[in-house]
């Protein structure tokens, strides 16, 4: 089931006093136009070329390389304001690893979803051994501060390995079956990265998939298990919270 409920009242209110709202001064066009050409690329599987033909279709004449700047200049701070209004996570972790041509050579994506499909986080890195495994370990345990009740992976042995190193004393499953949840998650990816061509860069990849996550864990509404009723009611309480992120100093 999804989860579009917010965090409680006065959480939200202290993160809106330690995160400034973004401030879009200086701009030619208004926020409203910046906030939905960003939307729409980050929402959708589409190109910066994509998002100038819809707006232009509109009659605004915005340049791709504009919406490219806005999305760098503006996406951390929205990623960053979505990522604080969910609510915690599953403590069902499930680890898995893909490989992506960046620039030419074949690196791994290391990601971490729990078991609703909420993304928790991922890692671009160069190897696939158990110091890779590791960090992403680690990372993601500093990150949600609590420990996993189940973790799931594929019988990849650096699993294991960064498992027992680390001491945790949760269950660790392995399996290819068992892992469909963390599988399946790579399908956004993917599409994303024939989209633009491949990435350019390690950093750009690790850069613009933080974003994204933020963005596809906000609107991913898992509308085959809810009635068309439930929908509505999530997909608006999901732009909420995006007006909320986006919302002008």
């Amino acid at each position: 089931m999804s989860r579009q409920r917010g965090r409680p009242g006065g959480v939200d209110r202290i993160a809106s006093l330690v995160m400034p709202h973004p401030s879009y001064r200086r701009h030619r066009f208004p926020p409203p136009i910046i906030q939905h050409a960003i939307w729409l690329y980050l929402r959708f599987t589409l190109s910066y070329r994509d998002v100038e033909e819809l707006l232009a279709e509109r009659g605004l004449d915005i340049s791709y390389e504009t919406v490219r700047r806005w999305v760098l200049k503006f996406g951390p701070g929205f990623a960053r304001r979505l990522r604080r209004s969910r609510p915690r996570p599953s403590d069902r972790w499930h680890l898995d690893e893909m490989v992506v041509r960046i620039a030419g050579k074949g690196m791994y994506l290391w990601r971490a979803v729990d078991h609703e499909g909420e993304v928790l986080d991922m890692l671009v890195q160069r190897r696939r051994d158990k110091r890779a495994a590791l960090r992403l370990m680690r990372k993601l345990l500093r990150k949600q501060g609590f420990a996993p009740k189940l973790l799931t992976t594929d019988k990849l042995g650096s699993y294991g390995a960064a498992f027992r190193h680390l001491r945790l004393t949760c269950p660790h499953e392995q399996g290819l079956r068992a892992n469909n949840r963390a599988e399946n998650s790579h399908q956004v990816v993917r599409r994303r990265e024939r989209k633009m061509q491949r990435f350019k860069s390690a950093r750009s990849a690790q850069r613009f998939l933080s974003i994204h996550a933020a963005v596809h864990n906000t609107f991913n509404l898992q509308r085959h298990l809810v009635s068309r009723s439930t929908l509505g009611t999530f997909r608006a309480e999901a732009t909420v919270q995006w007006q909320s992120a986006v919302a002008a100093a």
